[in-house]
């Protein structure tokens, strides 16, 4: 029963295409072998199921009877600067195996300033990554900013970001989604690894970076900000499309575990609609409430600045 499932799944990817001639291309069997599969004469083996299902992007969820049992996978680990480039790619595989289109809405819950944001030729960017790989990797011996080469992944990152911006997004946010890259500056700065004069460089393009969202937030229709005080935001991004939906939860700041379980996905929209439902609008509210909510995290830019001078 598994296998005719799968193997119905698989003709909804392929199309038109010989069945046959797509079995035997993927598991490099031969024509016939393939037949016999596919004509359930011969069952798939346990690794032939999982190379299909891997090559054509089935979840197997939906061959497990358990309502709490779900297959998940996993991202690759980061702990060395060289690993963000397999990250980056990895997360441009994420849109590509994602059916695009403006029936596409992504949700990030923001406890920190979505990353997606910091992918750019900045030192807002560069000090991101420096933050991230002296949290992440416990054997790298802390070195000041100014020594800490950044590999060169300009292109997948521009893409990747590219690729964020262009779907309707909605992001939640709070006063403290700001917070992590300040205490980040202060910390540096009092530790002597971070000098002030780059410390106000980064300030400065982080301010810039909140102006670009704010102009977003007036101007652009496919953008929503949500400003929601009363819940935990997590960091959890949810790519959700009516056909397939992607839930993609972090367990450090490059690691997720990806679900693509139709109910899990289900049940994570309701929870994101009901938080939405608890938060305000930024696009919809007046400018006066707008005004308010950025120039709380102005303000705090500013405080910063002042206390480095």
């Amino acid at each position: 029963m598994h296998q005719e499932g799968l193997l119905k799944e698989i003709r909804k990817k392929i199309g038109l295409k010989s069945l046959n001639d797509e079995i035997a291309n993927v598991l490099t069997i031969s024509y016939d072998a393939a037949h016999r599969r596919t004509s359930l004469k011969t069952k798939l083996s346990f690794e032939e199921a999982l190379e299909l299902a891997k090559y054509y992007q089935i979840s197997l969820n939906q061959f497990i009877t358990s309502d709490h049992q779900i297959v998940v996978q996993k991202t690759s680990a980061v702990t060395e600067t060289k690993d963000l480039q397999s990250f980056f790619q990895n997360n441009l595989s994420v849109f590509e195996n994602l059916p695009l289109s403006d029936e596409m809405t992504i949700y990030y819950s923001a406890k920190d300033i979505p990353f997606f944001y910091t992918l750019s030729d900045t030192l807002l960017s560069r000090f991101k990554v420096y933050v991230w790989m002296n949290l992440l990797n416990a054997k790298q011996v802390f070195i000041p900013f100014l020594q800490f080469s950044s590999p060169y992944f300009e292109e997948d990152t521009k893409e990747l970001r590219k690729k964020y911006e262009e779907q309707n997004v909605v992001e939640l946010w709070n006063n403290m989604t700001i917070s992590s890259i300040l205490q980040q500056i202060s910390f540096y700065c009092d530790t002597g690894l971070l000098q002030k004069k780059e410390a106000k460089i980064i300030l400065s393009e982080l301010k810039e970076l909140i102006e670009y969202i704010e102009q977003k937030t007036e101007n652009n229709p496919k953008f929503h900000l949500y400003e929601n005080e009363l819940m935990h935001l997590s960091n959890d991004i949810f790519f959700h499309h009516p056909k397939q939906s992607l839930f993609a939860i972090p367990t450090n700041m490059f690691g997720y575990i990806l679900i693509n379980d139709s109910k899990t996905c289900s049940e994570t929209l309701n929870y994101f609609e009901h938080q939405i439902k608890n938060s305000r609008s930024l696009n919809e509210s007046g400018n006066r409430d707008r005004k308010m909510f950025f120039n709380k995290m102005y303000e705090q830019i500013e405080n910063l600045k002042q206390k480095l001078s």
